[in-house]
């Protein structure tokens, strides 16, 4: 049986990457609006409720307004947005992050995509929340740096044409340094945190690539684990995905495009036990498994297809 799917913002930067990733499928059949017609209500709405699944890869406001156009109850949505992803009745799309997770995805016609450096800090925190070695008030930040495809078309422009008004040739900058940004509710609610954790993005000069990090002081967790016993916490939690990759023995340094080009989600434990401190470290690919490739691991869930088809692992 052949599933027909609809991107809504299919020329975006994750609407690109997610139709390179079911490109060929045999099981996938793409519903495509002419370009003439791409920003029209009436042509938009016949596609979403033509649909069995649709992938919205718009803004937030958009993203409201595509879900409301859509009233054939049997189209499954998958929103990349920010908009739904601490609502109450929209499933949240990390497959891996809680037991029966897979199971609520498949059974849900809502599936919010989970954020790029809320993938990473999630998957490193929330099951140390979860089986207790990590307290739920415990004050925590988060340490990111992106590549700058992240920002979309205006920031890939703002770093690859000189042309363009805001131009830069920085290597490296921090950014949202008012600390309210838009993925800390969604750290917060999907860790099961007591807190905001302090996030402290940056983007560097690299198309595609991420790496977040979390630092501890284990003196201040609950028994003092060490980084063994906080390793092997993360290994129970994603033993046997073929996503999420938890390594046991990690090297000495790590680079931000060690993910980059796949939809994995690698996952280090650096740990000094004299000093009483540790270091979390999640490496993917912003438009992968933050992006594109959790939509289409989604889009396979909810279709009852085989997870991980079209994926780059």
């Amino acid at each position: 049986m052949t599933a027909r799917v609809f991107i809504d913002g299919a020329a975006g930067t994750t609407g690109l990457e997610i139709r390179d990733r079911l490109a060929g499928r045999a099981d996938i059949d793409l519903i495509t609006i002419p370009e003439e017609r791409r920003k029209d209500a009436g042509a938009r709405a016949e596609a979403l409720n033509a649909a069995d699944a649709v992938i919205l890869c718009l803004p937030d406001d958009a993203a409201r307004e595509a879900v409301a156009l859509i009233d054939n109850p049997r189209v499954r949505v998958v929103d990349a947005s920010t908009a739904h992803r601490t609502a109450a009745d929209w499933t949240y799309g990390f497959a891996e992050l809680e037991p029966g997770q897979r199971k609520a995805l498949s059974a849900s016609t809502r599936i919010s995509n989970p954020g790029c450096y809320p993938t990473g800090f999630l998957a490193l925190v929330r099951p140390l929340v979860r089986e207790g070695l990590l307290p739920a008030d415990m004050p925590l930040s988060v340490n990111a740096v992106s590549g700058y495809s992240g920002g979309g078309k205006s920031m890939i422009a703002m770093f690859e044409d000189p042309s363009s008004p805001d131009a830069t040739d920085t290597a490296f900058r921090a950014y949202a340094l008012g600390l309210g940004h838009k993925h800390v509710p969604e750290m917060q609610k999907r860790a099961g945190l007591a807190h905001p954790p302090i996030f402290l993005p940056s983007v560097t000069r690299t198309y595609r690539g991420m790496l977040v990090e979390v630092p501890l002081h284990l003196h201040l967790l609950p028994g003092r684990p060490g980084g063994n016993q906080l390793r092997d916490a993360l290994l129970a939690a994603y033993e046997g995905s073929a996503v999420v990759h938890v390594h046991r023995d990690s090297p000495s340094v790590l680079t931000v495009e060690a993910a980059a080009g796949t939809d994995r989600l690698d996952l280090h434990v650096y740990a000094d036990e004299k000093a009483g401190q540790a270091r979390l470290i999640a490496l993917l690919d912003n438009l992968g498994k933050g992006a594109a490739g959790a939509a289409v691991q989604n889009l396979n869930i909810a279709l009852g297809l085989p997870e991980t088809e079209g994926l780059r692992l």
